[in-house]
This record gives structure tokens, C-alpha cells and sequence, in this order.
């Protein structure tokens, strides 16, 4: 256990929690304002604000350690060529949840990752307007912190306590007939559920912070939008499985769009049950 950023396992996993603290202090001023948004070539919207963050991340991640390459959600068109040779890459959402960011929700965050060979070595989620901040790694931990003097270790529930209800994260915006289909299957396979609608990476944290039990995401991701969030949960005790059981990773590959996948804690009594139900 670790109470302070000073002692985190990893040596550059503070620099980047404040780095995203930092990103997350530069979007507050457009936020809530009147921000131009503009449409992105895949129907996606960017404004003033997601670039902003890319520009202090992008320079403050090259600046800890310049032989690390960058991918960025407003830097994407790396050539594959280029992208399959490298072996450690950060990856990079600077505003993950930008609709939810133009609506005024307080339901977006900044994303980093650390990638080597595929695998996400960590990953920091920071809530520019609670200055709440998540982070964490396959086999150094998970932790929620509200302020930058207090650390709270998070683990994931194995299954719902006395008294609470099979708790499912979805979308807010985003979903889809599978997705539908599967929500239904699980409504009859695990009796009542309760569906929680969050925007961003934050139904990955709600499951590492034991207060959901199972985020499905039948509908299409980009690896910007998991990697980080990923991190913390498998630092909570969680997994995040492709459909056919397999981990999920992010391989240099010519698309960036993720397959379908399940994220739940690791010794879920239920995994195989909920695997048969996406399978179907």
C-alpha cells in the first residue's frame, strides 16, 4: 500500500498523473462555454479543448522520456509502417467523452497509458472538474485519489454485497442491437439488474472501485478510449476479455478501432456465464 504519489510503484506513473491533472486544468476554461466544435473525418467532434490537452500532453510525455513514441486521438494518422516497429508507446486520449464534454457533463477525462509489446503496463484517468483521479497496473495496484495529498486503494467486488443489485455499466451514448441482446440475456441469466449509464472511461473505474460488476461494450471503442481506464482496472483486480475469452490487448495493427469486449473482475463466479451470453 501506497500513500503517497512519491511512493507509486512505477517511477513514471506520478509525472504522468500530474501531467493529466495538467491537461484536465487547460480544458476547464472551455468547458461550459461557448466552444466552437468541428467534425473530425470519422464523424467525431474535437474542439478547442481537445487540442489544447493533446499540446501539454504530447509535450510533457516527450519531455519524461523522448525515446517513447505518442499516439494521440488528435495525432492518430501515424502511418502503420511506422507504428508496428515500436515497442513502448503512450497512448492517449486528451479528452475522452468530448459529446459529454460539449453538453456540460462533468463525465469526461483525460486518459494515458503506458503500452509495451501490446500489454498497458499502466494507466492514469483524471476528472478535470473534481480534480478525482484514477490510476494503476496489472501487478502494482489500483488507486482513487481526490486530492493530490491522499491516495484510497480500490479493488474490484467479486460479486454484489448483502442488500445490492447486479450492477451493469453501459454508455450513456453509445450501444447497439448486440449490446441490447446481451443486456437482455443478462437480465434473465442473473436476475434484476440495475444499468448504470456513465459517459468516458468512467465505467471502467466504477467497476475497479467495487461499485459495478460488469461494463460490456458490444459497440465500437478506439484504443484511446480503454487503454487507460483498462490500467486501472486491472490493477483493481479486474480483466477485460475479447468475446472468444482471449485478453485484451492493443498490437500494432493497421486499424485502431477495438474488437467487442467484456470488462469484470477477474474471479467473477459469473465470467463463464457472461462469456456464453456475448458469445450468443
Amino acid at each position: 500500500m501506497t500513500d503517497s504519489l512519491q511512493n507509486l510503484p512505477h517511477p513514471l506513473l506520478a509525472p504522468v498523473i500530474e501531467l493529466a491533472r495538467l491537461a484536465g486544468e487547460v480544458i476547464l476554461p472551455f468547458w461550459r462555454a461557448n466552444v466552437t466544435v468541428t467534425t473530425k473525418t470519422d464523424d467525431s467532434p474535437v474542439t478547442a479543448a481537445d487540442l489544447a490537452a493533446h499540446q501539454v500532453l504530447v509535450e510533457g510525455l516527450q519531455a519524461l522520456d523522448p525515446s517513447i513514441h505518442v499516439l494521440s486521438e488528435e495525432d492518430a494518422d501515424i502511418p502503420f509502417s511506422e507504428r508496428a516497429k515500436w515497442e513502448r508507446w503512450w497512448l492517449v486520449d486528451p479528452l475522452d467523452g468530448t459529446k459529454e464534454f460539449i453538453s456540460g457533463s462533468e463525465e469526461f477525462t483525460v486518459n494515458v497509458a503506458l503500452i509495451e509489446h501490446g500489454r498497458v503496463v499502466f494507466g492514469v484517468v483524471s476528472m478535470p472538474t473534481n480534480n478525482r483521479c484514477y490510476f494503476g497496473g496489472a501487478g502494482l495496484g489500483a488507486w482513487r485519489s481526490d486530492d493530490i495529498d491522499h491516495l484510497q486503494p480500490i479493488a474490484v467486488r467479486t460479486q454484489p454485497g448483502e442488500g445490492q443489485t447486479f450492477t451493469v455499466v453501459a454508455s450513456r451514448r453509445h450501444s447497439s442491437p448486440e449490446q441490447e441482446h446481451l443486456l437482455a440475456g443478462l437480465s434473465s441469466g442473473l436476475g434484476h439488474l440495475q444499468l448504470t449509464n456513465i459517459g468516458s472511461s468512467l465505467k471502467f473505474c466504477l467497476l475497479a472501485e467495487g461499485a459495478a460488476d460488469c461494463y460490456p461494450r458490444l459497440a465500437p471503442t478506439s484504443q484511446w478510449d480503454t487503454a487507460a481506464a483498462q490500467g486501472v482496472l486491472e490493477g483493481a483486480g479486474g480483466e477485460v476479455l475479447q468475446l472468444d475469452g482471449k485478453p485484451f490487448s492493443y498490437p500494432a495493427r493497421e486499424s485502431l478501432l477495438n474488437p467487442f469486449f467484456l470488462a469484470l473482475p477477474a474471479n467473477a463466479e459469473w465470467r463463464d456465464k457472461l462469456l456464453v451470453l456475448a458469445q450468443s
